[in-house]
């Protein structure tokens, strides 16, 4: 893998006040998916709510009630019954005001004071007058306080002063809390750290180097090997400490359960884990307000030694500025610092041949094609490799596909060398090289990459080829793929790089980091083996990341099969109903309550009956009924198609959750915009 650039260290903060308020925030225990900074939790069902204009209109209604009654008892029309506590308990001297004016104002007044306090309060249970406030003006009240100061911890208890590592390393402790204190610290700095001392108590780091590494550069220790301390630009909420970033709120609808309502919805690994597929139509938001946000993510917690993550899309995508990268390989363009290892750095020619056949005709029908072909180029493969120590670059592979002088040029070498077992491995390829034959697609296939403008990529032996088996380090990289002009080599691209990151992610020894892919316009790139190796990231401690523009990108037989590999589905505003059907049976049912309403005719059976019905039925003109109210339980979609091709709002999503652990959620309505 090329060397990681270094970048220049971003200059230090005033004032630690805005980290050390994020470091101390509660972050409460929460059900899946919900953005725990800071959170309120709600309780699991929401009281019967009133109508505003019911709840306003009582309160105005109790309010006039309260005042009429106290004029009619303050003006006597009811008597002096209610002045008798005040004769009882009272001398009638102070009564009468031989006690003073002041002492007979203080008792009357008083007195009145406390009967309209108790008028106040009936009005005010009978018109709720605690629900207009809770629900009008706590809001705004809520508002006010939140600028209210941080509670600071006991000294024991407050992760500013790194209370566990105090107990085994008080110099290190101590250099790392100055800093925190004086603004020098961030929460990149205090993440890679805390996972850098993680690693040392699970013993697969020196203890004595990471306190000397601490000691010496403090907030800069355990620095990523660009030396960046943070990216150039956020644009998405994170919270380091628990690894989420805020993709959305969730909207205050029936639909969604009350624990979610108006509470931020996050991702992070152990959701990622499970694979996210993004549907919707261009300019739905994809992009900008799925996938940008994720990779951001993903390229902070790589800052932090805690994830490694491969970005691909089309150039000029929105993926995040070229700073936020350590590896940048722009495919078919001139200017590229780096190239792609076609064959993903392995020296095993089965793998590289089953891997590249998977790129080169991984999307052709029939059974086997895929296997067939990884046997063709594997016959191909291993003899070159074993004859140059090598594998062959496109145009000789190209040419060996063929079945011309090349090929001959090989056999002849192998047979000098001794090569008997390569030899024969030669022959039974040449079997498959006919025209008409799978030869001659995988040789059409291989020239699309042979053209002038990859002339400088893949190159096997380049001192630039950057390859995903560096997947077991904290890297962070962006793949741009071909321009337009080279759409079914961006295909092929596309594939061969979702192929290469299943396979290694899935045989790296070391899975302590997460592994993630982000693929933007992912059509086409679908197979059936593609969908067993999403199956397989979960317990590889990895996951994927797929956009979509409509699910008729995927083979029919493949789209079922791709929503149960995915653990969390969004579905932007604008899909189209038949993708909204696959998604509304993928969401399943649930049993709801409703309510039936049915109006019977009332026939009167005496003529004065007839007569007052005949009188209503003129003022009213409807015939007079009985209303009858049936409350039933029936089973209907969650979301059903219509409701997501035309119901979600624009800038929304309907998304469903799923974590490594099993945790799930049904699918909420979010706004992506908040």
């Amino acid at each position: 893998m090329p060397p990681i650039p270094k970048q220049p260290a971003l200059p230090p903060r005033p004032d630690g006040a805005p980290f050390l308020a994020w470091l101390r925030a509660p972050r409460p225990d929460v059900p899946v998916g919900i953005w725990r900074l800071g959170h309120r939790p709600r309780p699991e069902t929401e009281p019967e709510s009133v109508p505003g204009r019911q709840l306003i209109g009582g309160a105005l209604l109790a309010a006039l009630m309260a005042w009429f009654a106290w004029s009619l008892l303050y003006n006597g029309y009811l008597g002096r019954w209610w002045l008798l506590p005040l004769i009882l308990i009272t001398p009638d001297s102070w009564r009468y005001g031989q006690a003073g004016p002041v002492v007979t104002v203080l008792v009357y007044y008083g007195y009145y004071a406390l009967i309209i306090g108790g008028l106040l309060f009936a009005a005010g249970k009978l018109g709720r007058w605690a629900d207009v406030w809770r629900r009008y003006g706590a809001p705004r009240a809520g508002r006010e306080r939140a600028g209210a100061p941080v509670v600071v911890p006991e000294p024991g208890e407050d992760p500013a002063r790194w209370p566990q590592l105090r107990a085994v390393a008080p110099a290190a402790a101590d250099r790392l809390t100055a800093e925190a204190l004086a603004g020098l610290m961030r929460d990149v700095d205090h993440a890679r750290i805390t996972r850098a001392w993680q690693a040392v108590r699970s013993g697969r780091r020196s203890p004595e180097k990471f306190t000397q590494a601490v000691v010496t550069a403090g907030a800069r220790s355990c620095a990523h090997p660009s030396g960046a301390r943070d990216l150039p630009v956020r644009t998405a909420h994170h919270d380091l400490l628990t690894g989420q970033v805020r993709v959305g709120t969730a909207a205050d609808h029936p639909k969604n359960p009350n624990t979610y309502r108006q509470a931020g919805i996050a991702l992070d690994p152990a959701l990622l884990g499970t694979s996210v597929l993004a549907l919707g139509p261009s300019g739905s938001g994809k992009t900008r307000r799925v996938l940008r946000p994720l990779a951001e993510a993903m390229c902070m917690q790589a800052l932090t030694g805690q994830a490694a993550v491969v970005v691909v899309g089309a150039a000029g995508a929105d993926l995040g500025p070229a700073g936020a990268y350590d590896v940048i390989v722009r495919l078919g363009h001139p200017d590229s610092v780096h190239d792609l290892d076609l064959y993903g750095g392995s020296g095993d020619p089965d793998e590289a041949a089953a891997i590249l056949a998977e790129a080169l005709a991984g999307d052709l029908e029939g059974d086997g094609v895929t296997h067939r072909a990884g046997v063709v180029l594997s016959r191909l493969l291993a003899p070159h490799h074993a004859l140059y120590g090598r594998f062959p670059s496109v145009p000789e592979l190209r040419h060996l596909l063929d079945a011309g002088a090349p090929l001959e040029t090989l056999r002849a070498d192998l047979v000098a060398a001794g090569h008997d077992q390569m030899v024969r491995d030669l022959d039974a390829a040449r079997r498959h090289l006919v025209p008409g034959g799978l030869g001659e697609v995988l040789a059409d296939r291989v020239a699309l990459l042979d053209r002038p403008a990859f002339a400088r990529f893949f190159d096997p032996t380049g001192d630039r080829v950057f390859s995903l088996r560096a997947l077991d380090h904290p890297v962070r990289v962006r793949i741009e793929l071909p321009d337009r002009g080279h759409i079914a080599a961006g295909l092929i691209l596309s594939r061969l790089i979702l192929a290469q990151f299943t396979a290694f992610a899935a045989a790296r020894t070391d899975r302590s980091l997460f592994a993630c892919l982000v693929l933007d316009s992912a059509g086409g790139v679908i197979t059936p083996d593609a969908v067993r190796g999403i199956q397989q990231l979960r317990s590889a401690h990895a996951g994927l990341v797929l956009a979509l523009r409509t699910l008729e990108d995927v083979p029919p037989s493949q789209r079922t099969p791709l929503l149960g590999a995915m653990g969390c589905r969004i579905a932007l505003a604008g899909i189209t109903p038949w993708d909204g059907q696959l998604l509304a049976e993928a969401w399943g049912t649930e049993w709801i309550e409703t309510t039936d309403v049915t109006d019977r005719q009332i026939i009167a059976e005496s003529a004065g009956g007839r007569a007052w019905h005949a009188v209503r039925r003129a003022i009213t003109g409807k015939y007079v009924t009985a209303r009858a109210v049936t409350v039933r339980q029936v089973e209907r979609q969650r979301w059903s198609a219509s409701e997501l091709a035309h119901a979600v709002p624009p800038g929304h999503a309907v998304l469903s959750l799923s974590s490594v652990e099993g945790e799930r959620t049904s699918p909420l309505l979010v706004d992506l915009r908040t």
